[in-house]
């Protein structure tokens, strides 16, 4: 008797989020009370600074070294050369999703087969450092995955290959009392072609809410897909608009809100708050909307 395969869900990894300065981005995390690492390089010319979640993490990107940026070719995904063309397309925001990888190779050939696919697997390792500014060496497996209709939003799994090396508890205590990534919102100006692609990158299909909104659960956080008016109606700001599939905004599941809510204050940057949502707007964001939500 043959086995049909379950398919595996993939849960939320990281999102990037590229701005033109690397340090007064870092300023703009630790202003609401997040704790936020060190540079890090990339060895094709750009450089980041996480922010560590429990199994998540913001990565926010700098093209530093435009000119050690390689060129996508066929075939081969350039990482750096995308975010450089987003930035000068679209300016600052959040460009790529990332889910949690578990066989890069048979990712690589699930996205191939359904024509979401089409890149060679990319290995690195760069240079990492733990909270007491000790070297160590980090590595990955990365699958790229793409919407044809999407241009403005990157897509792929990534998978650790020294985990022990890159996640620090001590970098996961937050000042505003983040506890973990609640989700993150997409969206289109009709969803609905975009269906086929998200639940093969997902793994899971995506249940329509109403007309215009869907949702997919993984195993960590979220993926929520929607109109641009829903998105408003929903936040009451504006949503970064495209001809595809935009990275709209991210979700943080704190665990006291007031705490939450005295440390955005205390920043004095411009939020809004809807619905027990505490909402950081993309023109204070960086060109990200960051949502603050209980849970618990």
């Amino acid at each position: 008797m043959l086995r049909r395969s379950v398919p595996v869900i993939r849960g939320l990894d990281h999102v990037v989020h590229v701005v033109r300065d690397l340090e007064a981005a870092g300023e703009f995390y630790d202003m609401l009370g997040f704790t936020v690492g060190a540079r890090n390089r990339h060895p094709w010319g750009t450089h980041n600074r996480l922010i560590q979640l429990p199994g998540f993490f913001i990565e926010i990107l700098e093209v530093a070294e435009p000119d050690s940026i390689p060129d996508s070719a066929d075939g081969i995904f350039s990482f750096g050369g995308f975010n450089r063309d987003f930035l000068a397309s679209v300016g600052q925001g959040l460009s790529m999703l990332v889910l949690e990888g578990n066989d890069p190779a048979a990712e690589k050939a699930e996205f191939d087969a359904a024509g979401f696919g089409g890149f060679e697997l990319f290995d690195f390792s760069r240079e990492g450092k733990r909270p007491d500014g000790s070297d160590v060496e980090v590595s990955f497996s990365l699958a790229f995955a793409r919407d044809p209709a999407s241009s403005h939003a990157g897509f792929f799994t990534c998978l650790q290959r020294k985990p022990e090396n890159f996640w620090a508890p001590d970098l996961q205590r937050h000042m505003n009392g983040s506890a973990g990534v609640a989700g993150v919102v997409l969206v289109a100006p009709e969803p609905e072609p975009h269906l086929a692609f998200l639940e093969t990158f997902i793994g899971a299909p995506l249940r329509r809410a109403v007309d215009g909104w869907y949702i997919a659960k993984t195993p960590r956080g979220d993926v929520d897909l929607m109109s641009p008016a829903l998105f408003t109606e929903r936040f009451a700001i504006a949503p970064p608009t495209d001809e595809g599939m935009r990275i709209a905004a991210l979700r943080f599941g704190v665990a006291d809100i007031d705490k939450t809510r005295k440390r955005v204050s205390s920043s004095r940057m411009s939020a809004e708050e809807i619905e027990g949502l505490i909402v950081i707007g993309p023109g204070a964001g960086l060109g990200a909307t960051l949502l603050f939500e209980q849970v618990g």
